[in-house]
């Protein structure tokens, strides 16, 4: 092998190319941003921080990488940019230096009852492959694993052209799906209270259907009424076996009512087809409210819940069927996999072992494959979806993460800090938004935005290294060092709340006592069975109110004054003083700009151009017809008002001409959870996953029950903002109710009045109770995981 040898005493001059080691952002202006300029290393890891709303998502996700997925979008053909979503420039005047994006967020998976952590992740198209090749019995190809698959078979003639004749020839047809018949793939059944349905005193016309949105009044009324199928004056409990069939059970049927061609079809296959197929948890709370009242869901008996057919569970590889391969802990599985040795499928063998070893790594084998992948937090989504992303071989790629220490124990924060730094080292720029010291401390280079939130925003406060962030003179480097001490004294508890033999996912029979009037913290590593033990075992009575992770969904139209009830009483009091409608003070409604609609904006769509938004003349972006303008309450018209931050508003409906109790009781709620800076119309899709968490928060606080349950609630918060958690902790207990908090974060153990800690491991290695007591208590045996690092937090 022979060596090149350089001659000459000068160094070459670098390369042209060499010369792009930056990410320069200059000018940005996304939702908050005041003209951001800012430079980013490649090939470094670089953390965004700053208090929630500050601006680093706008910065991270808004701009940089909307604008790398746009500018990919363009290489591809007009034809092809026509079925994807169009992208608009985002508002910045120099974007230069990008890469090819990867963002992995903070999304919640699908909650689509048929998507589960393998389906998700790619691992169970694989072990279809792996059992149609292997499995003893052979049933047939993959489709005969999948449980999204029927089996069908069909037979019939077929005519063709043969030599210049029409002949017709019999041609059967079968496929072997994995499907259970009986559930359909779902793994649960479902009986319906049929007096749930219907009030058989009355008739269909004197309103006996109770089902949400079947009106009389509506299409429903005149399909029933233009069916024939039944007599809609005659009270159901009077219908003849014919007639309740039709109404409850009969299949689509194709029927003419006043000249216009309908389907009817029987309330029970509709009901399934529109509210039973969707995921509970996703629908709207009136009619979530009447599927759990009406519905009771069982696991199938047929497929015992594992969703396959008979024949899919029948083959097996070395005793193991596909459903039992599934329901094995993924770190079992990968075990399993391991220890199969078949030349044959080699390939498929070694990638799946990448698969599941990845699980591993990231801190999720405590998973299994047959999880639905819409009971995954919002921590455990982010790391499903970095999976894929391990074993890459890209390099000089960006990639983009939102907190992916949310829902980590400090144990596990250890391990996705050496992930960050394991896709660094491979030549990738990593950019991170994140709150934890943690994983700051690791950080090449740091930006702080700044130095509030909302309009207070929108600044870069520092850029350097973690040593210049600690000497700054930011929130974030005031912060940096916290450290919450133990209480020197804690609440007595006034009773307690039994939870016996409590099975639920890992948990093995626990017994606990939760006390109550009292903060008390659950914690353990993630996947030990917190949640199981909160939200499956404490009974969901109507003195329970209980917080999770579910995201708040809301359009553009959507803003805190219509998500938390406060345009209500705001636009009845203007009304009152006018002595007009309230309707008229909605922009949704009668009150709306007719130039556009009430959204303040004029859309133009471009067809594969991005789509140009202007603001809208008529109404200056005001939303409101200029006549409603004309009312005033305080001095102030309706735009004027939901322009105010929640603190102004609150002083003005406090008292005065505008004084409205019923708003100002919602806007100290506000205030109380951090949200003093948000404007009552700001569009909910302008905020970040911290306001949506807290903006929940101050919605359920408004509810009138005795425990509160709260599933994480400094997700998304920053170090100074936890302060202000804690505060409106303890104001909730001093107040008499009851909280119970399933939180990593070592600020709320240290100011916890009692300790629940689950362990000692993940999956089938946690479940079991290792530690009840008070802080002091835990931090003085350090016999468990989270004894060590609360020790090591507080520096006892």
């Amino acid at each position: 092998m022979s060596k090149v040898t350089r001659t000459g005493a000068q160094s070459p001059e670098p390369h042209a190319a060499d010369v792009h080691d930056l990410i320069r952002v200059h000018g940005a202006r996304v939702n908050n941003l005041k003209d951001v300029s800012v430079e980013i290393p490649k090939r470094r890891l670089t953390v965004f921080t700053g208090v929630s709303g500050s601006g680093k998502s706008s910065l991270v996700f808004d701009t940089i990488a909307a604008e790398s997925q746009r500018l990919i979008n363009e290489t591809y053909s007009a034809f092809l940019q026509g079925f994807m979503p169009t992208l608009a420039r985002p508002e910045v005047d120099v974007l230069d230096g990008l890469t090819t994006v990867i963002t992995v967020d903070q999304q919640r998976m699908g909650s689509d009852p048929r998507s589960t952590v393998g389906t998700a992740t790619d691992a169970n198209a694989m072990l279809r492959i792996l059992f149609s090749r292997l499995g003893k019995p052979h049933i047939g190809s993959p489709k005969a694993f999948s449980f999204n698959v029927a089996s069908i078979s069909g037979a019939g003639a077929v005519t063709m052209e043969r030599a210049g004749q029409t002949v017709k020839e019999k041609r059967t047809f079968s496929i072997t799906g994995g499907m259970c018949p009986r559930c359909e793939g779902r793994g649960s059944v479902n009986d319906i209270d049929l007096t749930a349905l219907y009030d058989d005193t009355k008739s269909l016309s004197e309103g006996a259907l109770t089902i949400p949105g079947y009106t009389m009044e509506g299409w429903y009324g005149r399909i029933f009424s233009g069916s024939g199928f039944f007599d809609m004056d005659k009270p159901i409990r009077k219908y003849t076996k014919r007639e309740l069939s039709d109404l409850l059970h009969k299949e689509p049927t194709k029927i003419k009512v006043e000249g216009i061609n309908l389907t009817y079809e029987g309330i029970i296959p509709k009901l399934q087809k529109s509210m039973l197929s969707k995921d509970v948890e996703a629908l709207q709370p009136h009619i979530r409210a009447f599927v759990k009242r009406a519905v009771t869901f069982t696991v199938c008996p047929d497929c015992e819940g594992t969703r396959l057919s008979a024949g899919a569970r029948s083959s097996k590889i070395k005793k193991i069927s596909i459903a039992d391969a599934c329901a094995m802990q993924i770190s079992d599985l990968a075990k399993w996999v391991r220890d199969l040795d078949e030349p044959s499928v080699a390939p498929l063998l070694a990638t799946l072992r990448q698969t599941l070893d990845s699980f591993v790594e990231i801190g999720l084998g405590y998973l299994s494959l047959d999880r639905p992948s819409g009971t995954l937090s919002g921590g455990e989504a982010q790391r499903v979806k970095m999976i894929r992303h391990l074993g890459s071989s890209l390099t000089d790629v960006t990639y983009v993460f939102d907190e992916p220490t949310v829902g980590l124990h400090p144990h596990d924060i250890q391990q996705m800090n050496r992930l960050l730094l394991r896709l660094r080292d491979k030549g990738n720029t990593v950019l991170v938004v994140e709150h934890k010291p943690e994983t700051i401390a690791i950080a090449d280079h740091v930006v702080d935005l700044g130095p509030g939130a909302g309009q207070g925003g929108g600044t870069i406060c520092f850029e350097g290294t973690v040593e210049g962030l600690r000497a700054g003179d930011t929130i974030t480097g005031r912060h940096f060092g916290d450290r919450a001490s133990l209480k020197e004294t804690v609440r007595e508890p006034d009773g307690k709340l039994e939870i016996r033999g409590a099975k639920t996912h890992n948990l093995r029979g626990v017994d606990v006592d939760v006390p109550l009037g009292v903060l008390v913290v659950v914690t353990g590593v993630a996947g030990s069975g917190k949640s199981s033990l909160v939200h499956g075992s404490i009974p969901a009575s109507e003195g329970v109110i209980s917080v999770d992770q579910g995201a708040i969904r809301g359009s553009r139209r959507s803003n805190p004054a219509t998500y938390t009830g406060l345009l209500e009483p705001i636009r009845k009091a203007f009304a009152k003083a006018n002595g007009v409608k309230p309707a008229l003070f909605s922009a949704n409604s009668e009150g709306a700009c007719p130039g556009c609609n009430g959204a303040g904006v004029v859309y133009t769509d471009l067809a594969i151009m991005a789509g140009v938004s202007t603001i809208c003349e008529e109404c200056d972006g005001k939303r409101f017809h200029a006549s409603v303008l004309e009312h005033h309450l305080g001095g102030r018209d309706i735009s004027e008002v939901l322009a105010m931050p929640v603190t102004e508003a609150a002083e003005f409906f406090g008292e005065g001409e505008a004084r409205t109790p019923a708003a100002h009781k919602i806007l100290e709620r506000l205030a109380d959870v951090g949200l003093g800076y948000l404007s009552l119309g700001q569009p909910l899709t302008t905020l970040s996953g911290g306001e949506r968490q807290r903006l929940k928060l101050a919605t359920h606080m408004g509810e009138k029950g005795g425990v509160y349950v709260l599933d994480e609630p400094t997700a998304g918060l920053h170090l100074a903002d936890v302060e202000q958690l804690l505060g409106l902790l303890d104001r909730l207990v001093d107040s008499g109710k009851s909280v119970i908090v399933v939180e990593h974060h070592q600020a709320v153990m240290a100011h916890a009045d009692w300790i629940i800690d689950l362990g000692p491991g993940a999956g089938h290695d946690g479940g079991r109770i290792v530690f009840e007591g008070t802080p002091a208590a835990l931090v003085e045996g350090r016999a468990t995981l989270t004894g060590e690092h609360l020790a090591t937090y507080v520096g006892a």
